[in-house]
């Protein structure tokens, strides 16, 4: 088999990549025999799998990128490609848009089970479509969930300051000290708005100026392509899909009628709730459920959001809003803290209570504790605040979580 097109194109890939990695590219164990990326589109996979492969040939290994939707992949399919390559000393096989393929997941399986000393590392920009893929690899396969950039980690891009990570235990005990710090490196709240904006993708890399039709286009193939691929959905479906879309992105946490909206795009309340559902898993909207509730199902008495505040913005940035901040806050600390894996609910008292143990109330430089009273581990977070105090946070600084 000829795979001798395949190596052009990964060689050209190679020769064009940024130097910065990701914070989770240390954290994955790359000898781990087969490894699914997902996340939402624009967060970096492929960018992440290249840059894998790169260091892996220079430390005298032979491996092997393609994309999934290639002409000479469609045509010979995942399984032969991989499975020659293997044959001929291969270590390991990089998929991007494994997804793409009708049989991906049957194909993969049979690759892990047929060459038990193959390596595979597989990625796809339909998030539906990975988690598909769970219930036919979930023996076998790690999975990883690439999240959009953290506040740390567009600072790194912009400004080339480094910092570590910190856990959420240490940022409420020291918040003062950790504010100080990075500080002392230079100014952070300009930086802050430019990244709530357009910071929370890579390709923020490629410029400014396009960032925004970057992003429009995200949307656009994760709705139309993406979830035509994966749940069928029809073109009418869709459309009911952006309007709920700009629906979130314009009303206030927590205002959305779904009785309303249902009345008013002509579909039935399970059926709103259901598209609601789908966006969720597509990476497009996030329902924090009330505090008390196990499962993170769409109810009436849920916040829903925009996944994170670029979304937000490039939805509502021609429309005009009285007071889009108490939106971009609560969707910048809800994005963090889910992108760590913690469990944010809504506060009876208070906006969010996380982990079961700590309650939220976030606002502007003014907001004070009248919310929460004297709630046990109750914390005020400001917006446009560079240094806390007490149980007094910044903002931004929860983007230093990842």
């Amino acid at each position: 088999m000829n795979l001798s097109d395949l190596f052009a194109i990964q060689a050209l890939l190679l020769g064009n990549l940024p130097a910065t990695k990701r914070y989770v590219f240390e954290r994955i164990n790359w000898n781990n025999r087969l490894i699914c990326l997902y996340g939402g589109r624009g967060v970096g996979k492929t960018t992440l799998m290249l840059q894998r492969l790169k260091d892996f040939e220079q430390e005298g290994g032979k491996g092997l990128y393609f994309t999934a939707d290639h002409i000479q992949v469609t045509a010979m399919g995942i399984y032969d490609i991989a499975a020659d390559f293997f044959r001929h000393g291969g270590e390991v096989v990089f998929i991007d848009e494994a997804h793409k393929r009708p049989d991906w997941a049957q194909e993969i399986k049979s690759l892990y089970d047929s060459f038990p000393n193959g390596r595979l590392v597989i990625s796809g920009s339909s998030a539906l479509a990975m988690q598909a893929g769970k219930f036919d690899l979930s023996r076998r396969a790690v999975y990883r969930m690439l999240p959009v950039l953290s506040f740390r980690e567009y600072l790194r891009i912009v400004a080339g300051r480094e910092y570590h990570s910190v856990a959420l235990e240490t940022m409420l005990r020291d918040h003062q000290r950790l504010a100080s710090d990075v500080l002392g490196s230079g100014q952070v709240l300009g930086h802050f708005r430019e990244y709530l904006e357009t910071g929370a993708y890579p390709f923020l890399l490629e410029g400014k100026a396009e960032y925004l039709q970057r992003l429009e286009n995200v949307i656009e193939k994760t709705l139309y392509e993406d979830l035509s691929l994966t749940e069928g959905r029809r073109a009418g479906g869709i459309r009911v899909m952006k309007k709920l879309l700009w629906l979130v992105a314009t009303s206030p946490p927590m205002q959305l009628c779904i009785e309303s909206v249902a009345r008013d795009v002509g579909v039935s309340r399970p059926t709103i709730y259901d598209y609601l559902a789908v966006l969720e898993r597509a990476g497009l909207l996030t329902t924090v459920p009330p505090h008390g509730h196990g499962a993170r199902l769409v109810r009436k008495d849920s916040k829903i959001f925009l996944e994170n505040t670029n979304l937000l913005w490039a939805i509502s940035q021609s429309l005009t809003r009285t007071d889009p901040q108490g939106s971009l806050r609560e969707t910048f600390f809800v994005n963090q803290l889910r992108s760590v894996g913690a469990q944010i609910r809504v506060a009876t008292r208070g906006d969010f209570i996380v982990d079961d143990t700590y309650t939220f109330e976030a606002g502007g430089k003014g907001k004070g504790f009248a919310q929460i009273g004297e709630t046990q581990d109750g914390y005020v977070v400001r917006d446009g605040q560079e240094v806390g105090h007490g149980r007094v946070l910044p903002l931004w600084l929860f983007g230093f979580l990842y």
